[in-house]
């Protein structure tokens, strides 16, 4: 029965999937604090709520990709989120975060580029009172008071995708690792599971491992010079789709696809469609939407007194496969994985 107040699952009912997937995880949220209920307003967390939010750069798939899920989600949320472009550059980004430093926000939540390259500003924030998610990747080495990390398993990506690789060319050849950012320690932690898989194959030799910076542009120039310099080239892992797919049509125009055994990360809908369609060997979703609701929620349960909230919260995602490809689609479609 209603007492003629709006109820949460009326201010977010008749929004299909995505609408009660919301509606559960704020369902989470009143179990703990109730902030929308305990205050009888027309928001699902009590009252409305602004937040800033960066992350690495919109120039590249999968932080595009987060900003239209955080707008979408924020909509649904009633949160005002300001955007700041992080333009793939360190110093872009610092000037972005040195800004938002200057102004008051509910909660703030960071993708960076490269670790410690924002704890002065970030610090500042958090100084304020103003809850802090990180995302993706480790703002400082240190603690400096954020309040949670929301992190895929990146080791795990590189090791799996890493392995697919490995046994996709008989446990034999020669393959090229792409690196991210060295600074970005979710590109780190992929370079660790990578090398962690091919331990295990002592008859892959890697004859190449640089780092593109996830500049499409870069990986174009590094392959192209790959395919001069080695006649043979048998598999190459990438830390992100954008570069592999980069690689990929160098490595087609080049007419060597059928020779080269190509493996990403984020598992986005380009990516996802060239593993269907062959010209990729897989990928391992790096769920954005989730990291970026995820914070969106997380940040605005901590603004409104949550405690006891998780440090650290792992964002799962699965190795794509033809079998899996489609739903995977599905569940980006909607804002949800």
């Amino acid at each position: 029965m209603s007492d003629g107040k709006p109820q949460l699952g009326e201010q977010l009912g008749r929004r299909g999937l995505l609408g009660g997937a919301a509606m559960g995880a704020l369902f989470l949220a009143a179990c703990k604090g109730k902030p929308g209920e305990a205050q009888g307003g027309n928001f699902p967390f009590g009252r409305p709520l602004k937040a800033a939010f960066v992350n690495a750069g919109l120039a590249n798939s999968w932080p595009a990709q987060g900003k239209a899920t955080t707008e979408q989600w924020s909509k649904w949320l009633g949160v005002d989120v300001t955007w700041y472009d992080g333009g793939l550059s360190i110093d872009k980004q610092r000037k972005a975060v040195d800004d938002m430093a200057t102004k008051m926000w509910d909660f703030v939540a960071i993708q960076t580029l490269g670790i410690d390259t924002l704890a002065d500003p970030v610090s500042r924030i958090i100084a304020k009172k103003t809850p802090v998610v990180q995302m993706d990747t480790l703002i400082s080495r240190d603690d400096i008071g954020a309040t949670s990390f929301l992190e895929p398993d990146n080791i795990y990506m590189g090791e799996v995708a890493g392995d697919a690789l490995f046994q996709a060319i008989g446990g034999q050849g020669n393959v090229i690792q792409t690196q991210g950012a060295l600074g970005h320690t979710g590109a780190q932690r992929r370079a660790v599971g990578f090398r962690k898989a091919l331990a295990r194959y002592p008859n892959v030799k890697l004859i190449a491992d640089d780092t593109a910076s996830w500049d499409i542009n870069k990986v174009a120039g590094l392959w192209e010079d790959y395919l001069v310099q080695h006649k043979k080239i048998d598999g190459g892992y990438l830390h992100n789709d954008d570069m592999a797919l980069a690689a990929a049509r160098v490595i087609r125009n080049a007419g060597r696809e059928k020779e080269i055994k190509l493996a990403g990360t984020d598992a986005m809908p380009e990516a996802i469609k060239a593993v269907r369609d062959g010209i990729l060997l897989t990928t391992v979703r790096n769920p954005a939407c989730r990291i970026h609701w995820g914070a969106l929620l997380v940040g605005a349960m901590a603004a409104t007194g949550v405690k006891e909230i998780p440090k650290y919260i792992l964002m799962d995602g699965p190795v794509v496969t033809r079998e899996n490809a489609a739903g995977l689609l599905f569940m980006q479609e909607q804002s949800l994985l």
